[in-house]
């Protein structure tokens, strides 16, 4: 495999947007894109220099590149949703809220996540390894949600839940 393949974008089907969120971010970084989701374009200023002129050309370009990538990465009926956003930024966010919610939403899916988490209990006529997979589940959910869990906790957890 050469060194400068690159895969395709994830997909983004309108399911799993934490997942698909860490996977793009992923490849936006790989392909040297990812600054351009975080950063809006300064307009060029009166008066540039050719080096100014360049550099806002590049940085413009960059956006687009970006702003491209992620609408080829989300199906039509996400495709909708940001058909209107101007900036690389406002798809990223615009996606976010649409699919993880705002902040209140997410601190509610954390704590509904946090409850199975504690409630979680190994039943007699499950293996271990089934146990642990669920386990596991809930606690990546609660990590994409950039929630802090350590793995002592999760340690902790499993040492008391097992029969």
């Amino acid at each position: 495999m050469s060194a400068n393949f690159m895969a395709a974008p994830p997909v983004f089907s309108g399911e799993h947007y934490e997942i698909w969120s860490v996977k793009m971010k992923t490849y936006l970084e790989a392909s040297g894109l990812w600054e351009s989701v975080n950063t809006e374009g300064q307009p060029l200023q009166a008066d540039p220099t050719v080096a100014q002129i360049r550099a806002f050309n590049e940085e413009t370009k960059m956006r687009a590149k970006t702003k491209a990538c992620i609408q080829s990465a989300v199906f039509e009926v996400v495709f909708t949703i940001i058909i209107n956003c101007e900036t690389t930024k406002e798809v990223w966010d615009t996606l976010q809220v649409s699919f993880q919610g705002n902040e209140r939403t997410r601190q509610m899916q954390v704590l509904n996540l946090r409850r199975e988490f504690e409630m979680l209990r190994m039943k007699q006529n499950k293996t271990v390894k089934e146990y642990f997979d669920r386990l596991l589940m809930v606690v990546n959910k609660i990590r994409l949600l950039q929630e802090d869990l350590p793995d002592k906790r999760v340690v902790e957890m499993v040492l008391v839940s097992l029969p």
